[in-house]
């Protein structure tokens, strides 16, 4: 039996499998959401002794992907582990213009995958739980820009900041139980991943803060998926985690 009861979205890329192959311990099940299997993250797994399930989801129809965590979870003895943790790391960026030039079909599915998605499990998650003897933690990834504004980046922000407040509204309503959970939606710093890359390509005369996420990279001060993946899991791992629901890695 593994002490550890660990659920990632967004594992198979980024940030997100770099956390995930860090999370890889017999002593721990790991389970991914995502909408692709990665293989390779699977092969680390069998090599390391450690348990993994890839739940193939789409994080744009979060009902349902709700629907199958509370499903699995209510099908759990509460005893089983003691301990069990959530982390909302996927998120969607839909190109970078104005808003007054994006469409419903670009705008939904980004927030869905970053402000519904997380909402939902949350709420799946913790409502599953809710007697279960084992210290709960939820863990959101937000971002910077969910906490100052950036023309063209209006629905990332929107669903970074909701994150954030929703955050803050559960870790009241957790406060208010003998046994709640600990919540914090922590900000990762700027990391070099796909996403990077997509703001370095942006139509400069749609995108007024390129030259900045240029010298990011040129003056070498992205983290790399690794280093901000343990910043993160340390972050996790703190006896003081959840004791200020909005964080930043960069103020530890």
């Amino acid at each position: 039996m593994t002490s550890h009861l660990i659920f990632l979205t967004g594992g198979s890329r980024g940030m997100g499998l770099a956390m995930a192959r860090q999370l890889l311990h017999p002593d721990h099940t790991l389970i991914c959401l995502a909408r692709h299997r990665n293989d390779a993250l699977a092969d680390a797994a069998a090599a390391a002794g450690a348990p993994l399930e890839q739940w193939q989801v789409d994080l744009a129809a979060p009902a349902e992907a709700a629907a199958r965590l509370s499903d699995w979870l209510r099908q759990q003895p509460s005893g089983r582990y003691p301990q069990v943790t959530l982390i909302n790391n996927a998120g969607a960026m839909p190109p970078i213009a104005p808003l007054s030039s994006l469409t419903p079909a670009q705008l939904s599915p980004a927030l869905r995958v970053g402000f519904e998605a997380p909402m939902l499990l949350t709420a799946a998650f913790l409502g599953a739980t809710e007697h279960w003897p084992a210290r709960r933690k939820v863990l959101n990834i937000s971002s910077g820009l969910g906490r100052r504004a950036m023309a063209s980046q209006a629905a990332y922000c929107a669903a970074k900041a909701g994150m954030d407040h929703f955050t803050r509204c559960v870790a009241l309503e957790e406060a208010l139980k003998p046994h709640g959970a600990r919540i914090c939606s922590l900000a990762p710093g700027v990391i070099d991943t796909d996403m990077q890359v997509q703001l370095r390509n942006a139509d400069p005369a749609a995108f007024p803060d390129l030259q900045r996420f240029t010298d990011l990279k040129a003056h070498d001060q992205l983290a790399s998926p690794d280093e901000a993946a343990a910043q993160v899991l340390a972050w996790l791992r703190r006896a003081d985690f959840g004791a200020e629901p909005i964080a930043d890695v960069r103020q530890a």
